[in-house]
């Protein structure tokens, strides 16, 4: 009877089972709450601010889009613990970011340092905003140039007004 008062007085022909049912379906549907989340023990509080920032600037091989500190691929997790044991190694920001840029490219940086592979990416907004700017000045001072409207001479007016006599005669036969 306690289970009939539990459910607003319904009771089916499984009886006990349907409350005990509901539970399994709605635990099975929240599997994300069973995700892993890593906890790192550092033993400097510094350590874990220098974790932190670091694993924010580098990007996930696979994702792409995101930094291995959002990320939940395996690789990214592969490169927390890493950094999280190179920083415990005592090796310095530079060092860290120098040994993942050797082992999987510039492109494990979300800010890529300057050199003769990424001068297009940092030069080329500059490039191309001055080129805009010239092209904007040489279709401005083309414009200027140019003049306001043209001079028709007398000339030119008396043989568009006998042209127009012309096609008003035809259009009237």
């Amino acid at each position: 009877m306690k289970v009939a008062s539990r459910l607003g007085g319904r009771v089916n022909k499984h009886g006990a089972l349907l409350p005990v049912a509901l539970m399994v379906l709605l635990s099975l549907m929240n599997r994300s709450a069973l995700a892993v989340i890593e906890t790192y023990e550092f033993s400097d509080p510094s350590l874990e601010a220098r974790y932190h920032q670091l694993s924010q600037e580098l990007r996930c091989p696979k994702c792409q889009n995101q930094n291995i500190a959002d990320s939940n691929a395996p690789i990214s997790r592969d490169l927390r613990a890493l950094l999280h044991q190179q920083l415990e190694d005592g090796a310095s920001d530079q060092e860290i970011l120098d040994f993942m840029v050797a082992r999987y490219g510039e492109f494990v940086r979300y800010r890529p340092g300057l050199d003769p592979n990424t001068l297009v990416l940092w030069g080329g907004p500059a490039v191309l905003t001055l080129m805009g700017i010239a092209g904007l000045g040489w279709h401005l001072s083309r414009r200027r140039r140019a003049p306001a409207s043209p001079v028709v001479t007398e000339h030119e007016r008396e043989a568009l007004r006998a042209r127009l006599r012309d096609l008003e005669a035809k259009e009237s036969q």
